[in-house]
């Protein structure tokens, strides 16, 4: 599976007080690099309220590798998994132009039926969204 990719540019107002991304920052950027993603794949903001169906965050698991500084380029990886029938995984890490890790991440979601007030699994267009094939099976559990 190929990785999607967000490039960006560290502005002044993702630092802290040590003159590093604060750590808050890292979760919003790799938030913004899955809207990319979901948008560009058809399933964007206007889709989530048309049909009610969003994803909502049940775990997130960051390791920070470097410190990320001021105008530094970088890119964010992205790819998703399904664990379970339930649930999806994004994987993320943060590179920069020497292809160095600063940042790994693993995201764990489900998509949240607003009506209904609970997780389902995940229809179709989600799938295409995350870019997980369709006829991908789901594993027990």
């Amino acid at each position: 599976m190929k990785p999607h990719l967000y490039p960006l540019t560290i502005l002044e107002g993702h630092l802290d007080f040590f003159g590093h991304v604060h750590h808050a920052v890292y979760l919003t950027l790799l938030e913004e690099a899955r809207w990319d993603m979901i948008t560009q794949n058809g399933y964007g903001l206007s889709k989530i309220q048309e049909t009610g169906l969003g994803p909502v965050i049940l775990r997130v698991q960051i390791k920070y590798r470097k410190e990320l500084r001021n105008r530094q380029k970088i890119t964010i990886q992205t790819f998703f998994s399904l664990p379970s029938k339930m649930t999806a995984d994004a994987h993320q890490e943060i590179r920069d132009t020497h292809n160095v890790v600063y940042c790994e991440a693993q995201t764990q979601f489900g998509i949240f039926d607003l009506k209904k007030r609970k997780l389902i699994s995940p229809p179709p267009e989600w799938l295409h969204a995350l870019d997980i094939p369709l006829k991908n099976e789901y594993p027990s559990g």
